[in-house]
């Protein structure tokens, strides 16, 4: 998709929210929602097809669609294991229902992992997980001759009292070597708000959620003003560095000041290659 199409894509998605004043901030959020698309798009190119078994660990077993395809990511993305949280809580799987609701409460979780003894993830179990349980102590409620295949599904493990039971099987885990962009993915196929990341072996190492990846992902201006200074330092002569400077204002750069023409081209080259960069005005003028 090349800039022209993102722009529509962008118009597009405007013009269908509904007729009503806008609440401060708006455009910038939704600017920064396609921009977040993007980098998830733009890292999952890299999975489509065999390539995919390497995003996540033996324990996912799970059939999921392969992403679309998109272009090659243009710099390297942070891994899993920079913004997984470690310690990871965890439950064992003979926990009783009671305590695994204890459990919850107490790390203000809303699922936690459920390990072996070997700390080998082989299932998650959650709040509707026990909702389910409760409901069905507290009303009997049975299946109709034709339920639903989901329906008594979730009555065939509201009537366990353990972890193993209650819990869902097998977890979609990440791996801690993944990047966030390709975890971001696998959550949002997966419609998970946190996923254990296991090592190859299946055992737990750590939790990743979608906040730690959105904030992965999505740079802030301070930091995309970051990495250009540091180009404007490796592009420019000592002598002209401090006559350039680079202002930054929802992802579009502002290049102004004096550098010889032959650093120019280089300049503006390296600052779009930023993945979080939407715009580059190019004020420079040459020494």
């Amino acid at each position: 998709m090349n800039e022209h199409e993102n722009l529509s894509v962008g118009a597009d998605a405007r013009r269908n929210v509904p007729a009503r004043p806008w609440s401060p901030g708006e455009t910038t959020r939704q600017d920064t929602l396609l921009r977040y698309l993007g980098a998830v798009a733009t890292a999952a190119a890299k999975h489509a097809g065999p390539e995919a078994q390497a995003l996540s660990s033996p324990a996912s077993t799970a059939a999921l669609p392969a992403p679309p395809p998109a272009p090659p990511p243009e710099r390297a993305l942070p891994l899993v294991r920079d913004v997984m949280d470690v310690p990871a809580a965890s439950v064992r799987e003979s926990l009783s229902y009671r305590d695994i609701a204890r459990v919850l409460a107490r790390e203000h979780a809303g699922a936690l992992p459920v390990v072996d003894a070997e700390d080998q993830v082989i299932g998650v179990v959650s709040e509707s997980d026990l909702l389910a349980k409760v409901a069905f102590e507290a009303s009997g409620h049975r299946p109709g001759p034709i339920g639903r295949l989901r329906e008594r599904r979730i009555h065939g493990k509201a009537r366990g009292d353990t972890a193993a039971d209650l819990m869902t099987s097998p977890a979609i885990t990440v791996l801690p070597g993944a990047t966030v962009a390709e975890a971001a993915w696998l959550a949002a196929l997966s419609r998970l708000k946190r996923m254990p990341v296991t090592d190859h072996g299946g055992r737990l190492v750590g939790m990743v959620g979608r906040d730690a990846l959105l904030q992965a992902l999505i740079r802030d201006d301070d930091g995309i003003r970051a990495e250009v200074e540091a180009m404007i330092q490796a592009c420019c002569p000592p002598a002209d560095r401090d006559t350039v400077t680079a202002a930054v204002h929802d992802g579009i750069v502002e290049l102004t000041g004096r550098m010889p023409s032959a650093s120019v081209a280089r300049l503006v080259a390296e600052v779009e290659a930023i993945a979080d960069v939407v715009e580059v005005k190019n004020l420079l003028t040459a020494a």
